[in-house]
């Protein structure tokens, strides 16, 4: 896979004319729109990129449905892209010799994560940072096509602003989408001590007609019922009398086909009180009676 080092080298392979700086380079994705690549094969750079789509249609970008209006390219990170010409927006373009001239920047990817390769996933910045956003990206612009002796002194404190404004979202992101595995592996957790406790409840010769009911696991688990279902279903897909009645049916056949209880011992033993309930209840989900599926 091609490797391209430098920006100038960048802008011919995909068609657009060459950068004002080496270290540096700011474009607006509809200036280049007649003569850019609107399809590109793979290939890496070793310099990073920070853009934001104002509009823009693709088939893919990197391989993936682009609707994020923030993205990020890393130093080897595998890029390709398939888009129609309808783009708008800016996209900045810098070398590792750019952010050296910023001592701030010493430790560059341990302040700026979502440069990381596995980190560089497109999000969408909310509507009031994604103006201001557009505000750093415009003074960037201004001032590389200026003519100011001082002007990458604000192109580096621009692009310092812009960085940390990212950072700022991307912390709030990286928090939110922690505390959201975290809730699914206790949501796990709970649902897998459930299962567990229809399991014992049913194999333990517990002869109780509420073992059937989603309320006596809720309470064993200090939980209310409308929650150990709401969890169950998340998990799931399925809600907890549904996860109750496919592990009964499973014991009921094994019982009926392993031992030789009686069919009013194993609807004892499943917690139906009446022989005629444990029947039906068995004929409606598997479409036999006990004793046709016994035979």
């Amino acid at each position: 896979m091609k490797l391209i080092t430098t920006i100038a080298d960048y802008c011919t392979e995909i068609n657009i004319p060459a950068p004002r700086h080496s270290l540096f380079d700011i474009r607006r994705f509809e200036d280049n729109m007649r003569t850019v690549n609107a399809k590109q094969h793979p290939f890496r750079h070793e310099f990073y990129a920070l853009a934001l789509r104002h509009q823009g249609s693709n088939s893919e970008v990197m391989g993936n449905r682009l609707d994020s209006n923030l993205f990020f390219n890393s130093p080897y990170q595998i890029i390709t892209w398939d888009i129609l010409p309808d783009w708008q927006g800016y996209y900045i373009l810098f070398d590792r010799d750019f952010i050296a001239m910023n001592p701030a920047w010493n430790n560059f990817i341990i302040d700026y994560p979502f440069f990381r390769l596995d980190k560089s996933i497109p999000f969408n910045l909310p509507d009031e940072d994604r103006v201001l956003a557009d505000y750093f990206f415009k003074k960037i612009f201004e001032e590389y096509h200026s003519e100011n002796e001082d002007k990458f002194q604000f192109i580096i404190a621009y692009t310092q602003l812009l960085l940390n404004l990212t950072k700022r979202y991307f912390n709030k992101e990286h928090e939110a989408q922690r505390s959201s595995e975290e809730n699914r592996t206790n949501d796990i957790i709970l649902v897998s001590r459930f299962q567990s406790m229809i399991e014992n409840s049913l194999t333990g010769g517990v002869e109780k007609d509420n073992i059937r009911q989603a309320g006596y696991y809720a309470d064993k688990l200090g939980v209310h019922p409308n929650y150990l279902n709401a969890v169950v279903k998340r998990i799931t897909n399925q809600t907890a009398s549904q996860i109750i009645q496919g592990q009964l049916i499973v014991m009921a056949k094994s019982l009926l086909l392993q031992t030789p209880l009686s069919i009013k011992e194993i609807g004892y033993r499943l917690g139906f009180t009446e022989p005629t309930h444990f029947a039906a209840f068995f004929k409606k989900h598997t479409g036999k009676t006990p004793v046709e599926y016994r035979k």
